[in-house]
């Protein structure tokens, strides 16, 4: 029911769960990094939910992105400094898909 309200919330097409959940075959680079971040908390689960909230909200270029942060978390306090325009935006969605991630994974 979880992953239901968040596509709605979201407004991901074809509503029905095996359309927005990932499976083991089709898990992406940020559930993966994620499984392998070494976090006591991480579970295929949340990693899963994770990787859906991302494919909602970030283009595959931005999870990229966000892939790098799991390897190296300094990465996106660098981010979070920088005064280039382009980081300052993309640090803002950054921030959105975390509370979205708060809110549908938590």
């Amino acid at each position: 029911m979880k992953y239901l309200a968040m596509a709605v919330a979201l407004g991901i097409g074809g509503f029905g769960i095996s359309s927005i959940a990932p499976t083991p075959a089709t898990a992406g680079g940020i559930q993966k990094a994620c499984m392998s971040a070494d976090r006591s908390a991480a579970s295929r689960n949340l990693c899963g939910c994770i990787e859906d909230v991302a494919g909602a909200m970030l283009s595959r270029s931005e999870q990229s992105r966000v892939v790098k942060f799991f390897k190296d978390p300094h990465k996106s306090q660098v981010l979070r400094q920088s005064d280039r325009r382009t980081d300052e935006k993309f640090w803002q969605k950054y921030k959105q898909f975390g509370q979205a991630v708060n809110t549908y994974c938590g």
